[in-house]
């Protein structure tokens, strides 16, 4: 099922939201270039959300030294590159499938500085709550999972009702079909099972190997609709 539009009509250009898929959509065709030259590891490694080395960098400068604050500051700029990275051609196709449809009109109602406030606090978060509960993963964490989960979830607290239209191919011919938009929160974690469809070769272990990912995303749907909720 693939969702195009949805019946909420939007006032303002969410420009925000289109810039946010384009910086994506950019990041990956860079990192598929860095697989051509064989250094995506390296990449990945470096600005991808590793619990381990961050909560160890925390540690050290707590306990041991305090000049270690600074890789404390560096490894912490994961947190917000992370959230651009993807592993896969299904992962960035699906984040962003759902970043325009039901981004545009968080935005619209937040307007544009809010709506990236957002989008980058809801995936900052959700990336906490991963270190919190896996400090000690050493496998690279990386997408914007969270934080499109934070934006479907303000989308249906916002528009419970609201109707989405979806095309649903079978084989060769492609139906159109009209879906409420609570629906979507169900297909949304269903399709996280097909993220690792056409994943990029990022060594030595790959990214985002653990189930902290998927409950992370239920912190970010969470994060959406309780953001919601006190906004009204």
């Amino acid at each position: 099922m693939i969702p195009i539009s949805d019946n909420i009509r939007c006032w303002n250009k969410p420009i925000i939201n289109y810039w946010l898929i384009g910086i994506n959509i950019a990041i990956f065709v860079w990192e598929l270039q860095l697989e051509l030259s064989n250094t995506l590891g390296y990449f990945v490694n470096n600005w991808g959300v590793i619990p381990a080395q961050i909560s160890g960098a925390i540690t050290n400068a707590l306990f041991f030294n305090s000049a270690a604050w600074i890789i404390v500051i560096w490894r912490s700029c994961s947190l917000i590159f992370g959230i651009f990275l993807h592993g896969s051609f299904s992962q960035i196709l699906g984040n962003m499938l759902f970043l325009w449809v039901f981004g545009k009109s968080v935005e619209n109602i937040l307007g544009h500085r809010r709506y990236l406030g957002f989008y980058l606090a809801a995936g900052i978060l959700t990336e906490v709550v991963q270190i919190l509960a896996e400090p000690s993963l050493t496998v690279p964490l990386i997408g914007g999972n969270g934080a499109i989960a934070a934006i479907l979830g303000a989308y249906i607290m916002k528009f419970p009702k609201a109707k989405i239209d979806t095309i649903l191919p079978l084989i060769i011919v492609y139906i159109p079909i009209e879906l409420p938009a609570f629906f979507y929160i169900f297909w949304w974690f269903l399709q996280q099972l097909f993220y690792g469809i056409g994943s990029l070769n990022i060594p030595p272990i790959g990214v985002n190997q653990s189930a902290v990912v998927f409950w992370g995303q239920v912190v970010g749907l969470s994060i959406g609709a309780v953001f919601m909720r006190l906004k009204k």
